[in-house]
């Protein structure tokens, strides 16, 4: 699929939805991106990974990790195709057996690329990135679906990171409205949150 038709069955499969939303972050947004379901689709789940296969191929890194909870099965998908070792990092430490919260055979000074489905203030892709190097393992490269144009791509650009994303949430709108999958009040009110919340 080209972007166009990415972003059309995205929305088709309910994964881009419209309507007040509220985020982690704790603002209220008027377009959501949610990538959990795209398992249930075989044929989109298989774009979705290919172009984050595409992406990160020119990469150097030792593993992949995706940022828990929702870009795992990507970066799962990604390495058991691509046969690339991966790490996982847990939401949490298991409170039973070795209590490990990054699971995976893993040498200090190794490079891990970061797998992420949408970014929108960047706090998750820190987080796991903080446990990633409290085990002495680098992340230099990040890997994103969708950026929401929400200052998390620029936060992490900044502490020195390379983000690298397959198409911003604009693009996204632009898509939607040129192909009459939202209309002009829809498309409005999606952009004005978005710049609400910059």
């Amino acid at each position: 699929m080209n972007q166009s038709q990415l972003v059309l069955a995205l929305f088709d499969h309910n994964l881009i939805k419209f309507g007040e939303v509220t985020l982690k972050s704790g603002e209220v947004t008027y377009i959501y991106a949610d990538m959990r379901a795209a398992i249930s689709y075989p044929v989109l789940f298989k774009d979705i990974c290919d172009k984050f296969s595409d992406k990160i191929k020119s990469l150097k890194y030792d593993f992949i990790c995706g940022v828990p909870y929702s870009a795992l099965t990507f970066a799962s998908a990604i390495a058991y195709a691509k046969a690339i070792p991966m790490l996982l990092k847990r939401k949490e430490a298991k409170e039973y057996g070795l209590k490990k919260i990054l699971e995976g055979e893993f040498i200090p000074g190794q490079t891990c690329v970061l797998i992420e489905d949408v970014i929108t203030t960047g706090s998750s892709i820190l987080e796991t990135i903080e446990v990633l190097n409290e085990h002495e393992l680098k992340v230099t490269d990040i890997c994103i679906l969708i950026d929401r144009h929400q200052g998390g791509k620029k936060r992490l650009q900044g502490l020195g990171y390379k983000v690298h994303s397959i198409m911003n949430i604009v693009n996204v709108i632009d898509i939607l409205h040129d192909n009459k999958r939202i209309d002009d009040t829809e498309k409005f009110k999606a952009l004005s949150c978005l710049k609400q919340m910059e």
